[in-house]
């Protein structure tokens, strides 16, 4: 065996090993939810599934979780489109108007910075600022804390993908008398897609997954799908099999959007390295 292909071999070994660390708790949670409470709790390896949990979390009298579903759409939703579109302009003007570079630069690390404050440190501090300006428990308050936290990324790999459009295009567009808009929008956009696909499905999925911001900045009516989970866990009771449904169901919308959107992820993730 040569050198390479011992490496490559190494290689698929180590991804297998993580794949199957990711994929293991996946498949258990899935699982729990078609368990019922005793035979979780008793630890049984063979199991009668059932459906009793998904019906109790989706159809039950108490269950606001299909609310909390279209609450987590609305709210990702949104917030995504804000963020791709703040974001895709922001980095044009950084990467292709008349900036000095420090000023990018600077932009760009204190965009870094703040990507790395954790949610959980904001929440208090934006709880208070909504709750003056009457936003509290709101969706608006709710979407704009959700583009906030992921603006920064949205900046980030725009960037990296605005810079890679060529200044040859974009001055023999400009020479054919191609406006700002329409340079932008016919020349640039198009170039720019896979970027596009990628933040819009990395954000979607932060924000949908976000648990602290959403916890304290709204109440039953504007709850998301984490908040909706959570709940499952009371004073005296955990419902471990109707949480666990409630999850296996919550996976559903980012999983198709990831599987849509893979490639592009993978390409917006590794573009910065290569270059």
């Amino acid at each position: 065996m040569t050198q390479t292909s011992r490496g490559r071999a190494i290689a698929y070994v180590v991804l297998t090993v993580v794949a199957v660390a990711i994929v293991i708790p996946v498949l258990w949670i899935i699982a729990a939810g078609f368990r019922t409470q005793i035979s979780l709790l008793m630890g049984d390896v063979l199991f009668t599934p059932v459906l009793r949990n998904f019906q109790e979390v989706l159809f039950s009298k108490g269950s606001d979780f299909l609310d909390n579903y279209r609450n987590s759409i609305i709210v990702g939703g949104l917030s995504t489109a804000i963020c791709v579109l703040a974001g895709t302009l922001a980095a044009w003007s950084l990467e292709r108007l008349r900036w000095p570079r420090w000023v990018a630069h600077v932009f760009l690390a204190w965009a870094l910075v703040f990507q790395m404050i954790p949610p959980v440190a904001l929440a208090s501090a934006w709880f208070t600022m909504e709750r003056a300006m009457q936003l509290d428990n709101t969706f608006i308050g709710l979407i704009l804390a959700h583009a906030t936290l992921n603006l920064p990324m949205a900046v980030w790999l725009m960037a990296v993908f605005v810079r890679d459009v060529p200044d040859e295009l974009v001055e023999a567009a400009r020479i054919d008398g191609a406006s700002g808009p329409t340079l932008f929008t016919r020349i640039v956009l198009p170039i720019i897609a896979p970027g596009l696909a990628a933040t819009t499905v990395l954000c979607f999925v932060f924000s949908w997954n976000e648990f602290a911001v959403a916890l304290n900045l709204t109440n039953k009516g504007t709850a998301t799908v984490p908040v909706a989970i959570a709940k499952f866990a009371q004073d005296f009771e955990i419902q471990y099999t109707q949480m666990a449904a409630a999850a296996a169901l919550s996976i559903l919308p980012a999983l198709v959007l990831l599987l849509i959107g893979q490639r592009y992820i993978v390409k917006g993730l590794t573009t910065g390295a290569i270059k």
